[in-house]
């Protein structure tokens, strides 16, 4: 029923868009005296942002055609490696490289309502001297339910499959969400002495321990049963899609929820993007629209897999109180002695904040000091950590050196 209203929504808005658009270029047309006035761009700027208010955004290309190196563009090639029904594990690599020069490294997106491509600043700037491999994940709505269910457990199976395709020597970067799950698998890994263990795990603004520094986020999930979330946040695919009956976290959620968090700061950058298209400030209105056409660019999450993470990791905590297993067997972070941990966290970051990544290091016992680095970026929130120029310029090339100075240990 929750995806069917949405839905039913989205149709219900649709003659309003077309009214709009078609008044947008009526006014916009410039044999018309109206459209120098200010009332005539005031109603041609609101009726671009109601519309880009409410209209759905498609998955957005990765668009990374090249980086510069050292004052010199070079051409990235991008393709699948493994076509996985939940996943594609997608390749970058500077076309100049050859086979085994750069370090290999998993970037791990987020599974939680985002496309990968959120991830885009993150592989442009990892890609000019490192292959990356990005777990893209697919869309649940799309993967059909002969695919089967996927959970916590099928996950780490990802992972370590991941890691174990790319052989010895890899380097795995987690990003947000999944840093408690890339720390769970590499543990796995640790105690079963898989060869294909990474010699570099670097975890970004993550919930190891969301119990060492609560956020609206944290007690948001503490202040519901997981009944609730499976009775109000979960629903089942519409018949129309190719995953029609499969239970899901919808997208649609996910966004509505990141914005009631900040509801404020979204109206102002909208009524920003008003003021600028009023004065004609379109490279300004570009760029905010660029942004957005990202940020609300969403994806079903698997429902399994949505409500395992929010009872073991949100909830009871278990990774941290050493109760974690998979399949059946207790995961202990204190396996791991040979990936060297790398634990970044920002400043003001009101999602995973400070002190809940940085828990990692508490539970990793037998990994030796010299092993084990923390940084904390001053005066960038949660996306600042893995975009934008302090990513670039301050992040980025601390991981980089830790991967070069581990990459033979």
């Amino acid at each position: 029923m929750l995806y069917r209203l949405y839905e039913f929504q989205q149709t219900a808005l649709l003659p309003w868009r077309l009214a709009g658009e078609v008044t947008r270029e009526l006014l916009s047309n410039p044999f018309l005296p109206a459209s120098y006035t200010h009332a005539g761009k005031s109603m041609v700027a609101g009726l671009e942002i109601f519309d880009d208010a409410v209209r759905q955004r498609p998955r957005p290309d990765w668009r990374i055609e090249s980086v510069t190196v050292e004052g010199q563009k070079h051409r990235v090639h991008r393709e699948c490696i493994l076509d996985r029904p939940f996943c594609h594990l997608q390749r970058f690599r500077r076309e100049d490289a050859d086979d085994g020069e750069l370090p290999k490294v998993l970037l791990v997106a987020p599974l939680s309502g985002h496309y990968a491509t959120l991830l885009r600043g993150t592989v442009q700037a990892l890609v000019a001297d490192h292959e990356v491999y990005v777990t893209d994940w697919r869309d649940a709505r799309e993967v059909p339910l002969d695919a089967g269910d996927f959970g916590f457990d099928d996950y780490l199976d990802e992972l370590m499959g991941f890691m174990r395709h790319l052989g010895r020597d890899n380097h795995v970067i987690a990003v947000c969400q999944p840093a408690p799950l890339v720390l769970a698998a590499v543990a796995v890994m640790a105690a079963q002495n898989d060869p294909a263990q990474p010699r570099t795990m670097t975890l970004m603004g993550g919930p190891v321990d969301t119990r060492a520094e609560p956020t609206q986020v944290t007690r948001f999930a503490e202040s519901k049963s997981l009944s609730w979330f499976e009775r109000t946040l979960v629903t089942e695919v519409p018949s129309y899609y190719p995953g029609a009956g499969r239970l899901v976290y919808p997208g649609f959620m996910q966004l509505s929820g990141f914005i009631s968090m900040n509801p404020s700061r979204h109206f102002d950058a909208h009524l920003q993007m008003f003021r600028h298209l009023v004065r004609g400030d379109g490279d300004s209105a570009a760029a905010h629209r660029a942004f957005y056409d990202e940020y609300q660019a969403v994806m079903d999450t698997p429902g399994r897999y949505y409500l395992e993470t929010v009872d073991q990791i949100f909830q009871r905590h278990l990774l941290p109180k050493g109760e974690l297993e998979w399949q059946g067997q207790k995961v202990n972070p204190g396996k791991i002695h040979k990936t060297a941990l790398l634990t970044v966290e920002g400043e003001l970051d009101d999602i995973s904040a400070p002190g809940q990544t940085l828990a990692a290091h508490d539970l990793c016992t037998s990994l030796p000091a010299e092993q084990q680095e923390t940084y904390m970026q001053k005066g960038v929130g949660h996306y600042g950590i893995f975009n934008g120029r302090r990513w670039r310029e301050q992040i980025k090339p601390r991981i980089a050196d830790f991967i070069r100075r581990h990459a033979s240990d």
